[in-house]
């Protein structure tokens, strides 16, 4: 299990009951304190990856701030993400709350921005939600930065999103740079209502590549505020034998995949988050993974659906 940052750093998100995880406090401090207090208790739970983004408001800063504070043989592997700009003020009523730009410029100006608040802990950086028609994966430059960077010792990985992230991920399998693959990882979103890139995470982790699992309950769809009869009809009577919450079993069915090398929690408040990490306890049976398999969704409805979610 790995710990993403996206629901601490900001105040609005898209997760069903985001603003009851914050208890609607939206002070910089207090998002600071509790975003460390996650971070403890996932420590405490085995977590030893941390997910980042330049575009999660101040998650950086406040990852940095609570690893100034560990020791050198306490530190997780820590990942962040380049190509979204924070642009929400720190307001939840913001006309938009992030802009997203796959230039050489954006790269270069953000990675320095993320190396100085993580300095040496950055181990692995992602091109955030990249897509056929960013033309991230086509501008020559920019891949040969994303080189250069590899070359010093960071792993270059990226993300995809959106009802083609297959397609995305088979183009980035075939770019290479001086005969070697460019990208290392692949964070993709995987879940029981959407597993359309199943396949292709599989092909990409045959191929050597580390597969991060993110919004393995669907921001929210896949936990106790669901809205959804069908899934809670199929979830709770799995979660009751298990002894668990849903969630727990989304995320189960997440790491029963043996292509996932990490499976993210997305939590903002350290309950949730031991319910989530909850999950590496739960044995799903054949009969249960046939019918969390039923509860799949086309790649365009799902897609579609999570745009209409709110941010709060």
């Amino acid at each position: 299990m790995g710990l993403g940052l996206a629901a601490l750093g900001r105040p609005a998100y898209i997760n069903l009951g985001h603003a009851d995880d914050l208890d609607r406090d939206y002070a910089v401090d207090a998002m600071r304190r509790r975003t460390a207090r996650v971070l403890d208790f996932a420590w405490a739970a085995g977590v030893r990856y941390v997910d980042a983004a330049r575009s999660y408001g101040l998650a950086e800063e406040f990852l940095a701030s609570w690893l100034r504070g560990r020791g050198v043989d306490q530190q997780p592997v820590v990942g962040s993400k380049w190509g979204y700009e924070y642009t929400g003020g720190w307001r939840l009523d913001a006309d938009e709350h992030e802009v997203k730009e796959h230039s050489l410029d954006m790269f270069t100006r953000q990675l320095a921005e993320s190396r100085a608040l993580l300095d040496g802990h950055l181990a692995l950086y992602q091109v955030h939600s990249a897509t056929l028609d960013s033309g991230v994966l086509d501008d020559d430059s920019l891949l040969d930065a994303l080189a250069g960077l590899r070359a010093t010792g960071t792993a270059v990985g990226l993300t995809v999103s959106g009802a083609s992230q297959a397609d995305t991920l088979e183009r980035a399998l075939a770019i290479e740079r001086d005969g070697v693959r460019l990208f290392m990882t692949v964070q993709a979103t995987w879940n029981v209502l959407e597993p359309s890139p199943g396949n292709m995470l599989a092909a990409a982790h045959d191929a050597g590549l580390g597969v991060i699992v993110k919004e393995g309950v669907a921001n929210g769809r896949l936990t106790p505020r669901t809205t959804d009869a069908r899934v809670r009809e199929v979830l709770k009577p799995i979660a009751a034998n298990a002894g668990v919450t849903i969630d727990a079993v989304a995320l189960a069915a997440v790491l029963a995949q043996p292509w996932a090398d990490v499976a993210l929690s997305g939590a903002a408040a350290v309950g949730h988050l031991n319910a989530n990490i909850a999950a590496l306890t739960v044995d799903l049976a054949p009969d249960d993974r046939a019918a969390l398999s039923a509860l799949a969704e086309e790649p365009a409805v799902y897609w579609a659906r999570r745009s209409d979610l709110a941010w709060s």
